[in-house]
């Protein structure tokens, strides 16, 4: 007979539960640490990850609770064992971000089997064939910055401040260069599929056909295929979105996160991660370097390197002296006392900007508009009563597109736009605000000789569309682009020359503190995509930003490309409010279909947890906040409050939360209590 107490092993199981599991071993073959098995739960059968052997404790609370153990079914010889230190790394995120380590690793495989077949794909290779280009030497910046992160061969953070167009990228590839000198393989993160298309170019160019990449616009098989091609060792590269740190790969060399401050970093659903903070705990479990990159740093980040715990690498100037672009500020309250022109131009559009836009196509040139709203207007009303169209499912107002439908962004509800008031029946719903497809529209009529392109998530829904709008900007077949916050990033055209960003305000007054963090990044990184490739000789970009609030924080530091004077004037507010980065932050979030269970349950874990700060001398100096009303207080049918804890140590405050919701019996039925460890987004 088999000693149970040898024979039975640890498995997180692909369900919702904290704790592993305890089976007996086969009576055919046994399994070990890391194995992907399957094992009988309940009535059916799920997969599951070997932890390690059982402790006598487990056998005897299983026998305690009369529970009857039972035997591992199969392993699954497909999917190579999840080896130290990656399946450490797992074992860390399930602890930190308090989700189940069986569903952590659901995340590390692919969609597919190896041998599932799928129909042929017409779409366009994931790595394009590119002839190798001739490489620039490296400025002394850049010299310096690749030499200070080489001296580190373990585990070292480096934060790579540079101004946009510096060249970071290029710093990016000679690291890479030595890593696989070495033998050794690296992952290059990027926050968003539309920074992909150029950067993989880039990549190709240098390194040929030894780069994978993964992110949500490949097919499954698109998708299988990468990631087999990089998890056996056929590719050396791999780049990809945050989920690309979930391929179980050895051998890593080099970690490096591009455009680090970007919140699309964080997930938010399941797992709710960070991709950046978990990419420097990746790197200190495989004990090498991560590289985090920016022109405007997140906060975390900054203090982190002012304080030493990462290492600052800074490049003040862009490549070949190249100047910045020129940032001009328009104030459109004094727009409605301009003289009028002879030309007829739409209330959106500024004098200055106009007159600029005109220039910049007469000589040939491009120009990128900015406007993160997308349609035709974010709001119709009815002026008789003052009655807004809002989605029935969310707590927010529906959006005008194509003047016949109107649209909710968030749970995609549509209904058609009928001019008359549905409330008072006598007046008429007046679209109000403005969206990209608006300007669009305008544009158009504006300037009939230009090609006028847009790019947002209504028009952009595939990578061959994205590929499209990137070769045509490259080719200057596009003349003027106009786009929300996914052409503000990365992207590197030559000939674009003026920048505008329409309704610069819309960022700034949110109810989140990081609200005037976004607006300066993304008022500096849009700039960022103006006169690029001017030469020093030349006149820069051109940059107009249109506002109402010409005050703002975030705009008078960003028109003098002054990232470390926004970012302590920042940090001296945040201190003030125990905000990160000074302090740790958690939210749970609690939501239902009945607004009453919502506000019961939020009451009860109130009490709780005033109870437990107040009875456990560790917790006293704990903040808590709330429970409030979520500023969208309404989503997807599904009513929201929130608590907000908070406390200078991480540990602590996780220590905390599992403290409060160890034992969630006492949760109303129907009601949802999601746990957002660090959040970015409190809206």
């Amino acid at each position: 007979m088999i000693d149970q107490e040898v024979a039975a092993v640890q498995v997180a199981v692909d369900a919702p539960l904290k704790n592993q599991l305890t089976y007996l071993q086969n009576e055919n073959f046994s399994v070990s640490r890391g194995q992907i098995v399957t094992v009988p739960l309940g009535k059916r059968q799920v997969r599951g990850v070997v932890i390690g052997p059982a402790k006598s404790t487990d056998l005897e609370k299983a026998k305690a609770a009369g529970f009857d153990l039972k035997r591992v079914i199969s392993v699954d010889d497909e999917w190579p064992a999840l080896k130290d230190p990656f399946l450490k790394w797992l074992e860390w995120l399930a602890q930190y971000y308090a989700y189940p380590l069986g569903r952590v690793v659901q995340l590390c495989f692919p969609p597919l089997s190896k041998t599932t077949t799928a129909r042929a794909s017409k779409r366009a290779a994931v790595i394009p064939t590119v002839a190798a280009r001739s490489e620039h030497a490296p400025t002394v910046e850049q010299t310096a910055c690749i030499a200070g992160i080489q001296e580190h061969k373990d585990f070292s953070v480096h934060l790579v401040h540079g101004v946009t167009g510096s060249g970071k990228t290029e710093i990016y590839l000679k690291l890479f260069e030595k890593v696989l000198e070495k033998g050794q393989r690296g992952i290059f993160l990027v926050p968003e599929i539309s920074l992909t298309p150029q950067l993989v170019h880039r990549f190709a160019e240098r390194f040929g056909d030894k780069i994978a990449v993964l992110h949500s616009q490949l097919t499954d098989r698109e998708r299988t295929n990468q990631w087999w091609d990089i998890v056996t060792g056929n590719k050396k590269i791999l780049i990809g979105a945050r989920s690309a740190l979930f391929c179980p790969i050895e051998d890593v060399g080099l970690i490096v996160v591009d455009e680090e401050h970007e919140s699309s970093y964080k997930q938010d659903e399941k797992l709710k991660y960070n991709g950046r903070d978990s990419a420097v705990m990746l790197a200190k479990f495989m004990d090498c370097p991560v590289v985090l990159g920016s022109a405007t740093p997140s906060l975390e980040s900054w203090k982190n390197a002012v304080d030493k715990k990462y290492h600052l690498h800074q490049l003040k100037s862009r490549v070949e002296n190249r100047p910045l672009p020129n940032i001009q500020v328009v104030d459109m309250r004094l727009e409605k006392d301009l003289p009028k022109k002879s030309i007829e131009k739409p209330y959106w559009l500024s004098q200055q900007l106009y007159n600029e836009m005109k220039a910049t196509l007469e000589r040939k040139e491009q120009v990128a508009l900015l406007l993160n709203r997308r349609g035709m207007a974010h709001l119709v009303l009815c002026p008789e009563c003052g009655h807004t169209a809002e989605c029935p499912n969310c707590d927010i107002s529906l959006t005008l597109h194509a003047q016949s439908h109107l649209v909710c962004h968030y749970c995609d509800y549509h209904e058609n736009f009928k001019i008359k008031c549905s409330d008072c029946k006598e007046g008429e719903l007046t679209p109000m605000g403005l969206g990209t497809e608006r300007v669009e529209e305008d544009l158009k009529k504006l300037f009939p000789e230009a090609n006028v392109a847009r790019a947002d998530r209504d028009e952009i829904n595939s990578r061959a569309e994205l590929e499209e709008l990137i070769e045509k900007m490259e080719q200057s077949e596009i003349d003027i682009l106009i786009g929300t916050q996914m052409i503000a990033k990365g992207l590197d055209f030559p000939n674009l020359k003026l920048v505008g960003l329409l309704l610069a305000d819309i960022g700034f007054n949110l109810p989140d503190f990081r609200s005037s963090e976004r607006s300066f990044q993304l008022i500096t990184q849009m700039s960022g995509r103006s006169g690029r490739h001017t030469k020093a000789d030349e006149n820069p970009g051109q940059v107009i930003i249109q506002t109402y609030n010409t005050t703002h924080d975030s705009l008078l530091f960003a028109q003098n490309h002054d990232y470390e004077g926004f970012v302590q004037n920042e940090l001296n507010h945040r201190a003030q409010l125990n905000y990160p980065p000074f302090h740790k932050m958690t939210a749970i979030r609690v939501q239902s279909l009945s607004l009453q269970k919502v506000k019961d349950t939020c009451h009860v874990m109130s009490q709780r947890a005033h109870a437990a700060k107040e009875k456990f001398a560790i917790y006293h100096d704990i903040e808590i906040l709330g429970p409030a009303q979520a500023p969208m207080a309404k989503l997807r049918n599904q009513f929201r409050y929130h608590l907000i804890f908070k406390h200078p140590q991480s540990q602590r405050l996780n220590q905390f939360v599992s403290f409060l919701l160890g034992d969630e019996s006492w949760v109303e039925s129907q009601v949802k209590v999601l746990v957002d460890i660090d959040p970015m987004n409190l809206l």
